[in-house]
């Protein structure tokens, strides 16, 4: 038999659910418009934010993946097989960090940051209709 649900447990789930719900709408929508448009997924233009953020003068930036791997929210198997189609793409190189050869170098390329920069004004456009209020 189910057990009934106070109002305020009913508030939260509904709450948690909408939560879901407006997750899912907004990285659908995203994932279709940088696809479409620029031929990046979600994730993908995620990791180019990350590096083209972090990056210093010479556009490298040294990483543990789990460390991005953590903030674009992918395990690390996954998160490496994104840098690999991105660098076969020719949208990344990556290298041995030189400090800690268990961490990976990864150098956004000018191909990269370009599709970076015509990309953003999608990805912001999706998120303000989306998420505005």
């Amino acid at each position: 038999m189910a057990e009934l649900q106070s109002s305020d447990e009913k508030a939260l789930v509904e709450a948690w659910r909408e939560l879901l719900a407006r997750q899912a709408a907004t990285a659908c929508a995203l994932d279709r418009e940088l696809n479409e448009r620029h031929g990046l997924g979600m994730s993908e233009f995620e990791v180019l934010e990350r590096l083209v953020e972090g990056a210093d003068g010479s556009c490298k930036v040294s990483f543990r993946v789990q460390e991005l791997a953590d903030s674009v929210h992918l395990s690390q198997s996954a998160l490496s097989r994104l840098i690999g189609r991105l660098e076969k793409d020719g949208l990344v190189e990556r290298s041995m960090c030189p400090e800690d050869r268990r961490g990976i170098q990864v150098c956004v390329t000018n191909d990269g940051y370009s599709r970076y920069v015509a990309a953003k004004p999608t990805h912001r456009a999706v998120l303000a209709e989306k998420l505005g209020d």
